[in-house]
Protein backbone atom coordinates (compact mmCIF):
# COMPACT_ATOMS: atom_id res chain seq x y z
CA UNK A 1 0.00 0.00 0.00
CA UNK A 2 1.50 3.31 -1.22
CA UNK A 3 2.31 6.44 1.51
CA UNK A 4 -0.03 9.42 1.89
CA UNK A 5 1.48 12.28 -0.26
CA UNK A 6 1.54 15.67 1.43
CA UNK A 7 1.36 18.24 -1.24
CA UNK A 8 3.23 21.48 -0.54
CA UNK A 9 1.62 24.96 -1.83
CA UNK A 10 3.33 26.56 -4.45
CA UNK A 11 6.36 28.29 -3.57
CA UNK A 12 6.53 26.73 -0.30
CA UNK A 13 9.76 24.22 -1.17
CA UNK A 14 12.99 26.80 -0.83
CA UNK A 15 12.68 26.08 2.94
CA UNK A 16 12.84 22.29 2.93
CA UNK A 17 15.26 22.86 0.19
CA UNK A 18 17.85 24.56 1.95
CA UNK A 19 17.71 21.70 4.55
CA UNK A 20 14.76 22.51 7.16
CA UNK A 21 13.60 19.27 8.34
CA UNK A 22 9.82 20.90 9.34
CA UNK A 23 6.68 21.29 7.29
CA UNK A 24 4.18 23.76 8.92
CA UNK A 25 0.55 23.14 8.52
CA UNK A 26 0.08 26.65 6.52
CA UNK A 27 2.65 25.20 4.20
CA UNK A 28 0.50 21.76 3.00
CA UNK A 29 -1.63 22.32 0.13
CA UNK A 30 -3.58 18.52 0.79
CA UNK A 31 -2.99 15.26 2.02
CA UNK A 32 -3.93 12.82 -0.95
CA UNK A 33 -4.27 9.39 0.96
CA UNK A 34 -4.61 8.32 4.25
CA UNK A 35 -2.41 8.68 7.06
CA UNK A 36 -2.42 7.71 10.75
CA UNK A 37 -1.21 10.39 13.05
CA UNK A 38 2.48 9.52 13.40
CA UNK A 39 2.64 7.59 10.25
CA UNK A 40 5.13 8.42 7.12
CA UNK A 41 4.17 10.15 4.39
CA UNK A 42 6.02 11.32 1.29
CA UNK A 43 6.40 15.18 0.69
CA UNK A 44 5.77 16.62 -3.05
CA UNK A 45 6.19 20.33 -4.11
CA UNK A 46 3.12 21.95 -6.18
CA UNK A 47 4.17 19.94 -9.44
CA UNK A 48 3.90 16.63 -7.88
CA UNK A 49 7.83 15.96 -7.46
CA UNK A 50 8.56 13.94 -4.72
CA UNK A 51 11.39 15.93 -2.26
CA UNK A 52 11.26 14.14 1.22
CA UNK A 53 9.91 11.57 3.87
CA UNK A 54 8.59 12.29 6.91
CA UNK A 55 6.33 11.85 9.60
CA UNK A 56 2.87 13.04 10.03
CA UNK A 57 0.78 14.55 12.67
CA UNK A 58 -2.10 16.42 11.97
CA UNK A 59 -2.30 17.87 15.61
CA UNK A 60 0.70 19.70 15.50
CA UNK A 61 1.45 23.09 14.02
CA UNK A 62 4.97 21.23 12.58
CA UNK A 63 2.79 18.99 10.75
CA UNK A 64 5.39 16.80 8.61
CA UNK A 65 9.01 16.46 10.24
CA UNK A 66 11.41 14.86 7.84
CA UNK A 67 13.59 11.73 8.16
CA UNK A 68 14.84 11.32 4.61
CA UNK A 69 15.23 12.30 1.49
CA UNK A 70 15.25 9.13 -0.23
CA UNK A 71 11.96 6.62 -0.32
CA UNK A 72 11.63 5.40 3.02
CA UNK A 73 9.16 2.98 3.82
CA UNK A 74 9.27 2.50 7.81
CA UNK A 75 11.56 3.44 10.69
CA UNK A 76 11.98 0.19 11.99
CA UNK A 77 14.83 -0.72 14.76
CA UNK A 78 17.26 -1.25 11.35
CA UNK A 79 16.95 2.44 10.54
CA UNK A 80 17.62 3.55 13.74
CA UNK A 81 20.30 1.58 14.63
CA UNK A 82 22.26 3.37 10.98
CA UNK A 83 21.14 6.17 12.43
CA UNK A 84 23.16 5.75 15.90
CA UNK A 85 25.88 4.43 14.18
CA UNK A 86 26.49 7.65 12.17
CA UNK A 87 25.60 9.51 15.49
CA UNK A 88 28.31 6.92 17.07
CA UNK A 89 31.17 7.71 14.58
CA UNK A 90 30.59 11.84 14.86
CA UNK A 91 30.96 11.92 18.74
CA UNK A 92 34.35 8.99 18.33
CA UNK A 93 36.00 11.40 15.68
CA UNK A 94 35.27 14.96 17.35
CA UNK A 95 34.34 14.57 21.10
CA UNK A 96 37.39 13.26 23.34
CA UNK A 97 35.07 12.55 26.16
CA UNK A 98 32.83 8.91 26.11
CA UNK A 99 30.11 11.11 28.16
CA UNK A 100 28.21 13.47 26.14
CA UNK A 101 25.29 13.76 24.08
CA UNK A 102 24.46 11.02 21.40
CA UNK A 103 21.71 12.01 19.59
CA UNK A 104 21.06 15.90 18.72
CA UNK A 105 17.63 15.85 17.05
CA UNK A 106 17.52 17.16 13.86
CA UNK A 107 21.47 18.09 13.24
CA UNK A 108 21.43 14.01 13.74
CA UNK A 109 18.58 13.76 11.44
CA UNK A 110 16.31 12.20 14.02
CA UNK A 111 13.99 14.74 14.53
CA UNK A 112 12.15 15.08 18.28
CA UNK A 113 15.39 13.07 19.98
CA UNK A 114 17.59 13.28 22.27
CA UNK A 115 19.86 10.72 23.76
CA UNK A 116 22.83 11.53 26.27
CA UNK A 117 25.29 8.71 27.65
CA UNK A 118 26.51 9.63 31.61
CA UNK A 119 28.50 6.69 32.48
CA UNK A 120 26.95 3.55 31.33
CA UNK A 121 23.20 4.79 31.57
CA UNK A 122 21.83 6.66 28.66
CA UNK A 123 18.81 9.24 28.98
CA UNK A 124 16.39 9.98 26.23
CA UNK A 125 13.68 12.71 25.31
CA UNK A 126 10.93 11.71 23.12
CA UNK A 127 9.55 14.88 21.94
CA UNK A 128 7.16 13.83 18.94
CA UNK A 129 4.18 11.24 18.41
CA UNK A 130 6.15 10.25 15.07
CA UNK A 131 9.03 9.18 17.07
CA UNK A 132 6.59 8.31 20.69
CA UNK A 133 4.59 5.29 18.71
CA UNK A 134 8.30 3.68 17.48
CA UNK A 135 9.54 3.98 21.30
CA UNK A 136 10.24 0.33 21.44
CA UNK A 137 12.30 0.38 18.31
CA UNK A 138 14.13 3.08 19.38
CA UNK A 139 15.23 1.48 22.48
CA UNK A 140 16.27 -1.92 20.82
CA UNK A 141 18.24 0.36 18.61
CA UNK A 142 19.83 2.60 21.31
CA UNK A 143 20.86 -1.29 22.89
CA UNK A 144 22.24 -2.72 20.03
CA UNK A 145 24.67 0.26 18.66
CA UNK A 146 25.74 1.50 22.60
CA UNK A 147 25.17 -1.47 24.77
CA UNK A 148 24.10 0.37 27.98
CA UNK A 149 23.26 -0.81 31.15
CA UNK A 150 20.01 1.07 31.71
CA UNK A 151 18.00 3.90 29.68
CA UNK A 152 16.03 6.17 31.35
CA UNK A 153 13.37 8.43 29.84
CA UNK A 154 12.93 12.39 30.69
CA UNK A 155 10.42 13.00 28.28
CA UNK A 156 9.11 15.76 30.84
CA UNK A 157 8.83 18.62 28.23
CA UNK A 158 5.89 20.86 27.74
CA UNK A 159 6.60 20.99 23.70
CA UNK A 160 5.35 17.42 24.09
CA UNK A 161 1.75 18.34 24.96
CA UNK A 162 1.82 20.04 21.48
CA UNK A 163 2.02 17.03 19.43
CA UNK A 164 -1.06 15.80 21.74
CA UNK A 165 1.44 13.51 24.33
CA UNK A 166 1.88 13.52 28.19
CA UNK A 167 4.58 13.63 30.06
CA UNK A 168 6.45 10.76 30.60
CA UNK A 169 9.51 9.68 32.68
CA UNK A 170 11.23 6.29 33.86
CA UNK A 171 13.11 3.42 33.61
CA UNK A 172 13.01 2.12 29.61
CA UNK A 173 15.96 -0.57 30.19
CA UNK A 174 18.22 -2.27 32.84
CA UNK A 175 19.10 -0.47 35.19
CA UNK A 176 19.23 3.54 36.00
CA UNK A 177 21.38 4.58 39.20
CA UNK A 178 19.77 7.97 39.80
CA UNK A 179 22.73 9.58 40.57
CA UNK A 180 25.67 9.10 38.06
CA UNK A 181 29.43 10.18 37.71
CA UNK A 182 30.29 11.52 34.85
CA UNK A 183 33.98 12.80 33.45
CA UNK A 184 34.25 16.18 31.42
CA UNK A 185 37.29 17.55 30.70
CA UNK A 186 39.18 15.39 33.22
CA UNK A 187 36.88 16.37 35.79
CA UNK A 188 34.44 14.35 37.98
CA UNK A 189 30.98 15.41 37.97
CA UNK A 190 27.86 14.50 39.86
CA UNK A 191 24.75 13.93 37.14
CA UNK A 192 20.87 13.47 38.99
CA UNK A 193 19.05 11.68 35.92
CA UNK A 194 15.96 12.15 37.45
CA UNK A 195 15.24 15.40 39.16
CA UNK A 196 18.35 17.13 37.28
CA UNK A 197 17.42 19.81 34.57
CA UNK A 198 16.83 18.77 31.21
CA UNK A 199 18.23 15.26 30.52
CA UNK A 200 20.44 16.19 34.19
CA UNK A 201 23.33 17.97 32.75
CA UNK A 202 23.91 20.64 29.84
CA UNK A 203 26.91 18.65 27.63
CA UNK A 204 26.61 21.63 25.39
CA UNK A 205 29.26 23.75 27.07
CA UNK A 206 31.98 21.33 27.05
CA UNK A 207 34.57 22.91 24.87
CA UNK A 208 33.30 26.49 26.05
CA UNK A 209 34.34 25.53 29.54
CA UNK A 210 37.83 24.52 28.99
CA UNK A 211 37.69 28.07 26.74
CA UNK A 212 38.03 29.67 29.80
CA UNK A 213 42.24 28.35 30.94
CA UNK A 214 44.04 30.61 29.49
CA UNK A 215 42.14 33.58 31.73
CA UNK A 216 42.80 31.80 35.18
CA UNK A 217 46.51 32.49 35.25
CA UNK A 218 48.58 35.80 35.14
CA UNK A 219 47.08 37.21 38.07
CA UNK A 220 50.04 37.42 40.90
CA UNK A 221 51.41 40.54 39.73
CA UNK A 222 48.56 42.38 40.63
CA UNK A 223 48.89 41.61 44.29
CA UNK A 224 52.84 42.69 44.31
CA UNK A 225 54.03 38.97 43.82
CA UNK A 226 57.05 38.91 41.67
CA UNK A 227 59.25 35.12 40.29
CA UNK A 228 62.76 35.45 42.06
CA UNK A 229 65.99 33.13 41.90
CA UNK A 230 66.56 32.15 45.78
CA UNK A 231 69.24 30.04 46.96
CA UNK A 232 67.58 25.77 46.70
CA UNK A 233 70.27 24.69 49.42
CA UNK A 234 72.69 27.18 51.52
CA UNK A 235 75.36 24.64 50.67
CA UNK A 236 75.08 24.74 47.17
CA UNK A 237 75.12 27.40 44.80
CA UNK A 238 71.61 25.57 42.92
CA UNK A 239 69.31 28.12 42.61
CA UNK A 240 65.77 27.73 42.33
CA UNK A 241 63.06 30.16 40.92
CA UNK A 242 59.66 31.31 43.72
CA UNK A 243 57.39 33.31 43.94
CA UNK A 244 57.79 36.56 46.40
CA UNK A 245 55.55 39.43 48.00
CA UNK A 246 56.20 42.79 47.69
CA UNK A 247 58.29 42.47 51.04
CA UNK A 248 60.91 39.97 49.81
CA UNK A 249 59.04 37.00 51.26
CA UNK A 250 58.34 33.82 49.80
CA UNK A 251 54.66 33.04 48.74
CA UNK A 252 53.71 29.43 49.97
CA UNK A 253 50.17 29.40 48.40
CA UNK A 254 50.32 26.95 45.03
CA UNK A 255 48.05 29.13 43.32
CA UNK A 256 49.26 33.02 44.40
CA UNK A 257 49.21 33.08 40.19
CA UNK A 258 45.82 32.42 39.97
CA UNK A 259 42.19 34.39 39.37
CA UNK A 260 39.71 35.34 41.70
CA UNK A 261 36.26 33.92 40.09
CA UNK A 262 32.92 34.69 40.14
CA UNK A 263 30.29 31.79 38.66
CA UNK A 264 26.50 32.97 38.79
CA UNK A 265 23.75 30.50 37.98
CA UNK A 266 26.25 27.96 38.71
CA UNK A 267 23.99 24.93 37.72
CA UNK A 268 26.09 22.20 39.26
CA UNK A 269 29.42 24.25 39.44
CA UNK A 270 30.54 22.86 36.13
CA UNK A 271 32.88 26.34 35.46
CA UNK A 272 33.47 26.53 38.81
CA UNK A 273 35.44 23.07 38.49
CA UNK A 274 36.66 23.91 35.50
CA UNK A 275 38.41 27.45 37.45
CA UNK A 276 39.68 25.44 39.61
CA UNK A 277 41.06 22.98 37.42
CA UNK A 278 42.89 25.36 35.64
CA UNK A 279 44.34 27.48 38.18
CA UNK A 280 41.94 29.87 39.40
CA UNK A 281 43.02 31.02 43.31
CA UNK A 282 39.44 31.49 44.31
CA UNK A 283 36.32 30.95 43.02
CA UNK A 284 32.91 32.07 44.27
CA UNK A 285 29.71 29.54 43.07
CA UNK A 286 26.69 31.13 43.02
CA UNK A 287 23.03 29.45 42.62
CA UNK A 288 19.42 30.50 43.54
CA UNK A 289 18.79 26.89 44.16
CA UNK A 290 20.26 24.85 47.31
CA UNK A 291 19.92 21.65 46.03
CA UNK A 292 21.68 22.63 43.10
CA UNK A 293 24.78 24.39 45.54
CA UNK A 294 24.94 21.20 47.21
CA UNK A 295 25.15 19.19 44.21
CA UNK A 296 27.70 21.82 43.50
CA UNK A 297 29.54 21.01 46.59
CA UNK A 298 29.56 17.53 45.93
CA UNK A 299 31.47 17.87 42.88
CA UNK A 300 34.32 20.67 44.22
CA UNK A 301 34.53 17.89 47.04
CA UNK A 302 35.12 15.15 44.66
CA UNK A 303 37.92 16.94 42.53
CA UNK A 304 39.77 18.06 45.82
CA UNK A 305 39.07 21.75 45.32
CA UNK A 306 37.21 22.34 48.54
CA UNK A 307 39.58 24.92 49.89
CA UNK A 308 39.23 27.54 46.91
CA UNK A 309 35.84 27.50 46.85
CA UNK A 310 32.64 29.54 48.47
CA UNK A 311 28.88 28.84 47.96
CA UNK A 312 26.87 30.95 47.59
CA UNK A 313 22.43 30.55 47.41
CA UNK A 314 21.37 33.95 46.21
CA UNK A 315 19.20 35.39 43.36
CA UNK A 316 22.17 36.15 41.46
CA UNK A 317 20.50 39.62 40.16
CA UNK A 318 20.22 40.70 43.54
CA UNK A 319 23.50 39.60 44.78
CA UNK A 320 25.14 41.25 42.18
CA UNK A 321 23.30 44.64 42.46
CA UNK A 322 24.20 44.58 46.33
CA UNK A 323 28.08 44.07 45.18
CA UNK A 324 27.37 47.05 42.48
CA UNK A 325 26.17 49.35 45.25
CA UNK A 326 28.84 48.62 48.10
CA UNK A 327 31.54 49.35 45.06
CA UNK A 328 29.68 52.34 44.45
CA UNK A 329 29.72 53.20 47.77
CA UNK A 330 33.52 53.31 48.51
CA UNK A 331 33.94 55.22 45.67
CA UNK A 332 31.85 57.97 46.54
CA UNK A 333 33.76 57.39 50.64
CA UNK A 334 36.78 57.76 48.72
CA UNK A 335 36.07 61.09 47.75
CA UNK A 336 37.01 64.27 49.66
CA UNK A 337 34.48 65.47 51.91
CA UNK A 338 32.59 62.59 51.60
CA UNK A 339 29.81 61.39 54.43
CA UNK A 340 31.91 58.95 55.61
CA UNK A 341 29.60 58.21 59.15
CA UNK A 342 26.64 56.51 56.68
CA UNK A 343 27.05 52.47 57.11
CA UNK A 344 28.61 50.52 54.03
CA UNK A 345 25.74 48.17 52.63
CA UNK A 346 28.12 45.32 52.58
CA UNK A 347 28.83 44.35 49.25
CA UNK A 348 31.89 46.07 47.09
CA UNK A 349 33.41 42.15 45.82
CA UNK A 350 34.78 42.32 42.57
CA UNK A 351 36.52 39.40 40.45
CA UNK A 352 39.44 38.88 37.66
CA UNK A 353 36.71 36.96 35.71
CA UNK A 354 32.74 37.46 35.82
CA UNK A 355 31.27 34.13 34.56
CA UNK A 356 27.61 35.04 33.79
CA UNK A 357 25.69 31.53 32.31
CA UNK A 358 21.87 32.16 32.32
CA UNK A 359 18.88 30.00 31.91
CA UNK A 360 16.88 30.81 28.41
CA UNK A 361 15.70 34.39 29.23
CA UNK A 362 13.23 34.33 26.03
CA UNK A 363 11.94 30.99 25.15
CA UNK A 364 9.26 32.76 23.10
CA UNK A 365 9.45 35.87 20.16
CA UNK A 366 7.32 37.85 22.05
CA UNK A 367 9.46 37.37 25.31
CA UNK A 368 12.51 38.34 23.21
CA UNK A 369 11.76 42.17 24.63
CA UNK A 370 11.81 40.95 28.01
CA UNK A 371 15.18 39.00 27.68
CA UNK A 372 16.76 41.53 27.00
CA UNK A 373 16.85 43.77 29.59
CA UNK A 374 17.31 40.96 31.69
CA UNK A 375 20.42 40.11 29.40
CA UNK A 376 21.35 43.99 30.07
CA UNK A 377 20.70 44.58 33.24
CA UNK A 378 22.85 41.18 34.28
CA UNK A 379 25.88 42.11 32.02
CA UNK A 380 25.53 45.57 33.22
CA UNK A 381 26.33 44.55 36.47
CA UNK A 382 28.59 42.20 35.93
CA UNK A 383 30.70 44.05 33.96
CA UNK A 384 30.87 46.26 36.83
CA UNK A 385 32.67 43.87 39.19
CA UNK A 386 34.93 43.02 36.77
CA UNK A 387 38.47 44.27 37.61
CA UNK A 388 40.42 46.26 35.19
CA UNK A 389 41.89 44.22 32.60
CA UNK A 390 39.73 41.18 33.82
CA UNK A 391 37.39 39.16 31.44
CA UNK A 392 33.51 38.83 31.75
CA UNK A 393 32.01 35.70 30.62
CA UNK A 394 28.86 35.75 29.25
CA UNK A 395 26.17 33.23 27.46
CA UNK A 396 22.57 33.18 25.99
CA UNK A 397 21.06 29.63 25.41
CA UNK A 398 17.78 31.74 24.31
CA UNK A 399 17.28 31.20 20.59
CA UNK A 400 15.35 33.96 19.54
CA UNK A 401 18.14 36.35 20.98
CA UNK A 402 19.77 36.40 17.80
CA UNK A 403 23.51 36.31 17.94
CA UNK A 404 23.36 39.99 17.10
CA UNK A 405 21.15 41.60 18.78
CA UNK A 406 22.89 39.64 21.86
CA UNK A 407 26.07 41.41 21.01
CA UNK A 408 24.03 44.73 21.00
CA UNK A 409 22.72 44.25 24.60
CA UNK A 410 26.29 43.82 25.76
CA UNK A 411 27.49 46.72 24.22
CA UNK A 412 24.64 48.77 25.48
CA UNK A 413 25.48 47.33 29.04
CA UNK A 414 29.00 48.14 28.38
CA UNK A 415 28.34 51.98 27.64
CA UNK A 416 26.40 52.72 30.28
CA UNK A 417 28.40 51.00 32.72
CA UNK A 418 31.32 53.15 31.10
CA UNK A 419 33.69 49.81 29.90
CA UNK A 420 35.23 48.79 26.59
CA UNK A 421 35.25 45.38 25.82
CA UNK A 422 37.52 43.70 23.36
CA UNK A 423 36.09 40.23 22.38
CA UNK A 424 38.27 37.59 22.61
CA UNK A 425 36.16 34.30 22.29
CA UNK A 426 33.03 33.46 20.38
CA UNK A 427 31.44 30.52 20.33
CA UNK A 428 28.44 28.41 20.38
CA UNK A 429 27.40 24.98 21.06
CA UNK A 430 29.83 22.01 21.47
CA UNK A 431 30.89 19.45 18.71
CA UNK A 432 28.71 16.68 20.18
CA UNK A 433 25.19 19.38 19.44
CA UNK A 434 26.50 19.86 15.47
CA UNK A 435 24.14 22.56 13.60
CA UNK A 436 22.49 21.75 10.62
CA UNK A 437 22.81 25.02 8.27
CA UNK A 438 19.58 25.74 7.46
CA UNK A 439 17.86 24.97 10.86
CA UNK A 440 18.37 27.98 12.42
CA UNK A 441 16.72 26.49 15.55
CA UNK A 442 19.75 24.81 16.35
CA UNK A 443 21.83 28.16 16.55
CA UNK A 444 20.68 29.03 19.93
CA UNK A 445 23.76 28.76 22.42
CA UNK A 446 25.85 32.17 22.49
CA UNK A 447 29.19 31.98 23.96
CA UNK A 448 31.54 35.66 24.43
CA UNK A 449 34.52 35.81 26.03
CA UNK A 450 35.32 40.05 26.94
CA UNK A 451 38.35 41.53 28.14
CA UNK A 452 36.83 44.29 30.16
CA UNK A 453 38.05 47.98 30.03
CA UNK A 454 37.27 51.34 31.89
CA UNK A 455 36.95 54.13 29.75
Amino acid sequence: MSKAKVWLQKGRRKRLEAGHPWIYANEIEKLEGEAEPGALVDVVGSNGKYLATGYYNPKSQITVRVVSYQPLEEMDADFFREKFRLCEAHRSRFVQDRDCRLVYGEADFLPGLVVDRFADVLVVQILTLGLDIRREAIVAALVDVFQPKGIYERSDVGVRQLEGLELRTGVLYGECPRILEIEENGLKLEVDIVEGQKTGYFYDQRENRASIEPLMKGWGARSGIRLENRPADTDTEVTRLVPVNANGKEVTFPYWDGATVLECFAHTGSFTLHACKYGAKKVTCLDVSEHAIDTARRNVERNGFTDRVEFVVADAFDYLRTQVKGVEERAERSRAGADTSKPLSGGGRTWDVVILDPPAFAKTKSAVAGACRGYKDINLHGLKLVNEGGYLVTASCSYHMRPDLFLETIQEAASDAGKLLRLVEWRAAGKDHPQLLGVSEGHYLKFAVFEVRSK
